[in-house]
């Protein structure tokens, strides 16, 4: 039987770096910043007849494809006239290839967030068929499915940046976890941790470039920023930016934090033995204390991420997939109509979400970013019992539905880490302040990936 807790988390791991492999290649990602998307928009008048027909769509191999294929059948089977051909491909390799050739495109396809920008050039435009849904659509999510005023593909999870800790080691060191409000909060608990024990680094670093500059943004849209504005204007150099990076440099010149590659040997040993406590990351971390955690197992908790300010954002968003429906797709409205059924549809949502063959407890690395499934006493999966039976639905909820919105990610945001990733890393090191960090990121990123401003 397939391990229910296993194979998502280390589809999501091997995706963030595969995303981070297609973005740095260039590919589509490499349209100039400004482009617009190339397929006619796909009215609403198009899909008020009853659905039949034939369609063809990828998603990703493992046991999310298994999920999904679940789902489709509850799609077909209230549907008899459509016939769905659900292949398992190496999406984020071979989409961005096939959109260009324009032979063998698929219907419909599960996309990761990141890469999205890149191929809208090459995506059906679905402003006018999600015009119905937008208010119930979280914020975050509806501006990073947005391009130029378009919508270009389908919002699947909301992926809210948490705060896990080790709750045996924290409580044992006099710190009430409930007080863990704010960073400087998490900065002092920090601290008391290792005054109890001397050997502890409390506190992830992320020691990746790729993850260590997915991380900081989520510690930027907490605040609110994001690489670029609204008007595609540089905005790296920024306060939320500085406010995020003056309190990593903290963590790092006082000793307080665990540099260490994301679910890596160094990572799980400090987390197993009790030398790093606090991870503020996605929910997706949960996969850690459920799959690859031994010692600590059962130990771990979760609550909402620290505020940057008393009373501000308690969460950010730290990655996320969507459904895109290429421009050169055969049937269009037919996969527009299943991904209607499985994102905005309670039967839809239900299933991906809920307990299944699959998943017995339900699918807990993400939450839906459909906001009218977003009710948090009505959780789509259950307790977790590597969490000590936590009800991490309860506390996703809250964090994504406080995520703010405004969000945008610019072609290049790949491309990127070669530049802010790499010196993230920098100053983790104590080899640039944050200062340095930002300025010559923006130089470097304004040079070289998006020229003359």
């Amino acid at each position: 039987m397939t391990n229910p807790l296993s194979p998502t988390p280390f589809s999501r791991r091997t995706l963030l770096r595969g995303t981070g492999a297609a973005l740095l290649a260039g590919g589509l990602g490499a349209c100039a910043p400004g482009n617009t998307t190339g397929g006619n928009p796909l009215p609403s008048a198009s899909v008020t007849k009853p659905p039949s027909g034939e369609i063809t769509i990828w998603d990703r191999t493992g046991d999310l494809y298994k999920v999904f294929d679940k789902a489709i059948a509850s799609f077909t089977a209230k549907y008899p006239q459509v016939k769905v051909n659900h292949l398992a491909v190496d999406v984020n390799a071979k989409l961005p290839s096939t959109l260009i050739s324009g032979a063998g495109v698929p219907d419909g396809a599960f996309y990761d967030d990141a890469l999205l920008t890149g191929v809208a050039p090459h995506l059906h435009d679905l402003s006018q068929l999600i015009e119905q849904y937008k208010s119930d659509i979280a914020p975050y999510k509806l501006g990073v499915v947005t391009v130029d005023g378009k919508v270009i593909a389908v919002p699947w999870d909301l992926d809210p940046g948490l705060l896990f800790y080790r709750e045996d080691v924290v409580t044992r060191a006099g710190v009430d976890p409930a007080g863990l409000t704010t960073y400087d909060a998490l900065l002092d608990a920090a601290r008391t941790v290792r005054e109890k024990s001397p050997t502890a680094r409390p506190i992830h670093l992320e020691n990746d470039q790729f993850l260590g500059q997915l991380w900081v943004e989520m510690f930027a849209n907490q605040q609110g920023g994001a690489m670029v504005d609204a008007d595609g204007k540089l905005t790296v150099d920024s306060a939320p930016y500085r406010t995020a990076l003056t309190w990593l440099d903290k963590v790092r010149s006082e000793g307080l934090g665990t540099l260490a590659k994301y679910t890596q040997p160094t990572d799980l040993q400090t987390q197993d033995n009790g030398t790093q406590v606090f991870v503020p990351w996605a929910q997706w971390y949960v996969f850690a204390p459920q799959q690859l955690l031994k010692a600590s197992k059962g130990t771990w908790r979760a609550t909402t991420l620290p505020a940057w300010q008393a009373g501000g954002a308690r969460a950010g968003v730290m990655g996320g997939s969507s459904f895109v429906i290429p421009a050169k797709a055969k049937n269009p409205e037919l996969a527009w109509r299943l991904y209607e059924h499985l994102v905005f549809s309670k039967e839809g949502y239900t299933t991906v979400y809920g307990p299944n063959q699959v998943y017995p407890g339900g699918l807990n690395t993400s939450i839906p970013s459909y906001l009218p499934a977003l009710d948090p006493n009505t959780p789509l999966f259950k307790p977790i019992d590597a969490l000590g039976g936590q009800d991490l639905w309860k506390i996703a909820v809250e964090a994504g539905k406080q995520a703010p919105g405004g969000y945008t990610i610019p072609t290049w945001w790949g491309k990127a880490v070669d530049y802010f990733g790499v010196n993230v890393q920098k100053l983790l090191a104590g080899q640039l302040t944050p200062d340095e960090v930002l300025k010559t990121s923006a130089t470097q990123i304004q040079k070289n990936l998006m020229g003359p401003s």
